[in-house]
């Protein structure tokens, strides 16, 4: 049984950052291509960020592109979404999801519990 459990979410203003962390347990981390998933309230649950199993390659959606950065620890079965220059309108739930194929689908295998980030103005 593959378990995904996000940490760091929380409140912050805008122009702040924050660091969102997966923990995976259960199988070998290194085995999932790994990434980030977001739900803002009355939206439909949307793409953030993605990296492949070794972490050499990263792929982000537009809206978070060049203020997100995606990034694993294979040793510590972890994988990290540092989040900065947040606006309002990335207020979400974040899901961390893995994936047992090459690249991070829209289907992945599992999902986190999530994790709740709100930006103030």
């Amino acid at each position: 049984q593959v378990q995904l459990v996000e940490s760091g979410g929380g409140l912050v203003q805008a122009g702040g950052s924050l660091r969102l962390s997966c923990a995976v347990s259960g199988r070998t981390f290194s085995d999932y291509s790994m990434g980030w998933f977001r739900q803002a309230p009355g939206k439909e649950r949307e793409f953030v960020a993605r990296i492949r199993r070794s972490g050499r390659i990263t792929y982000y959606s537009d809206s978070v592109k060049g203020r997100f950065t995606i990034s694993r620890d294979n040793a510590k079965s972890t994988v990290y979404l540092q989040m900065s220059s947040l606006k309002p309108e990335d207020t979400a739930v974040y899901y961390c999801a893995a994936d047992t194929r090459e690249i991070l689908t829209s289907t992945p295998d599992y999902w986190g519990q999530g994790t709740q980030v709100t930006v103030s103005s």
